[in-house]
Parts: structure tokens; sequence; C-alpha cells
């Protein structure tokens, strides 16, 4: 078994557990850089990989990948094609790599006060009903957890009554790792997220416009709308993710 076809069955593998396309797309272009770079030194099986040839290919991830966060990501998904290589016995041992230190300092929690103040300046950047689209995407994200792109995604039907409970659940899975997610939601939360729904012309989607294309196009200008707001809000600094970070913590 060929590297190159090693890497094929480990995408194959990682599909069939329900990771999302864009992670999968990840992994394949990240591997595919990897089987190029052990081609050029004439080194096409599994066997060939050494703790050596590993930190070559690790010296040139600077341009390539200039966010620390970004690296050890990467590796982390080496790590796990070699994890996969030991197990179907492809390798004898794992070559390990020293750690990457990851310089960047975590995104934080958003105050209260923070997070009054975005919602506030949404009506002064956006008309309606865009505004009330941003509002609601804002408040979903806040009280669910989910990241942008899930958010995005997030169909119709995955807003469920719980008549039990008399509450709304988002319920749904994770485009980047496949978990499966069911959040209770706050009434007025939920009853906001209805109305937009009610705005958007997709049959399917709660806030995906047409849903055609790329998903990520779909994600990128819903970032860009975002990070207007925390601008707007004096939050040069702010990230969306700080809005997972504030459900988290709460």
């Amino acid at each position: 078994v060929t590297i190159e076809r090693a890497v094929q069955l480990y995408v194959i593998d990682k599909r069939s557990q329900g990771l999302g396309g864009g992670v999968l797309k990840k992994y394949e272009r990240e591997l595919e850089r990897f089987c190029n770079f052990m081609a050029q030194r004439s080194k096409r099986f599994p066997h060939e990989i050494a703790l050596d040839t590993l930190t070559e290919f690790r010296a040139e991830w600077g341009d390539t990948y200039p966010s620390s966060t970004t690296r050890a990501k990467v590796q982390e998904r080496l790590r796990g094609f070699l994890r996969y290589c030991y197990e179907a016995r492809l390798i004898d041992r794992i070559p390990n790599p020293s750690p990457i230190k990851v310089d960047e300092p975590p995104t934080m929690p958003l105050s209260p006060e923070q997070y009054t103040r975005l919602l506030e300046v949404i009506p002064d950047e956006f008309p309606d009903p865009k505004a009330q689209r941003i509002h609601a995407f804002v408040q979903l994200m806040r009280f669910s957890g989910l990241a942008v792109g899930d958010t995005v995604r997030l169909e119709r039907d995955e807003l469920i009554y719980d008549s039990k409970k008399r509450i709304y659940r988002a319920v749904t899975d994770r485009q980047k790792t496949g978990t499966d997610v069911s959040v209770a939601l706050p009434p007025e939360v939920a009853s906001e997220v209805i109305s937009a729904m009610k705005l958007n012309r997709h049959p399917k989607y709660i806030f995906w416009n047409t849903g055609t294309g790329k998903l990520q196009t779909a994600v990128t200008n819903w970032q860009h709308d975002l990070r207007q707001i925390f601008r707007a809000a004096g939050q040069l600094e702010g990230h969306p993710h700080q809005l997972r970070d504030t459900f988290a913590v709460s």
C-alpha cells in the first residue's frame, strides 16, 4: 500500500464518520501536500515515514499556515493519519514530532455590556429586514453555542418544539465534527428565530437565502456582517467565536 493509497483509505474512513465536506477537504488538501512532499524525495510507502522527514515537512509550514493555531491543527490531523497507518499495520511505530506552541490568545466570552452593545448597533448598520435576520442570527449563536457555519446551514425542521417541556430546541449536527447537538432555546430567542425564518425565501434553511452554491461562500458573507457589528460596537478585535464562548461559560 502506497502513502497515496493510505491517504485515500483514511479519507474514506473519515467520510464514513459523517464529517462535513469542509473538514474533509482540509484532510484531503493537507495530506495531498504530504504525499507530494514524500514523492519528491522518492519515498512512496508508509514505512518510509520517519521523524526526520516529518520535521523537514513541518519546516515548510511557516508560509502556508501563518497561524500557530492552524499549524497545530494540521499536525493533529497528520498524526491522525499516522495513527490510522499504525492501526492498519502499515507502519510499526508512530513518529512523534514535538508539540507546536500556540502563541495566539484564545477568544474570550463577552460581558453582558458588550453583548448588549453588539445587539444595539445592528439596526444602525443594516436596514430591515436584514437587521432583523442578523439580530436573530446573533441571538441564536449566543444561546445555542452553534458555530457560524452550523447556524448558516441550520434547517427549518431542525428547530423542533418539545411539547413535553414546551420549549424549542435546536437539534442538528456539527459540520466540523459530526457531533450531535440538541440545545434548548429561551422562548424569546426561539420566537425571534421563527420570525427571521419567515423572512428567508428558501424553503429548507432558516438563514441561508439561496441554499445553493458553496456553503463556505455563505459563511464568509455572514462572518463579514458579524465582524462589521463588532467594529461598530467598538470591539475592534471582536470575533464571532466569542458568541460560542459566551454560551459556554453561561
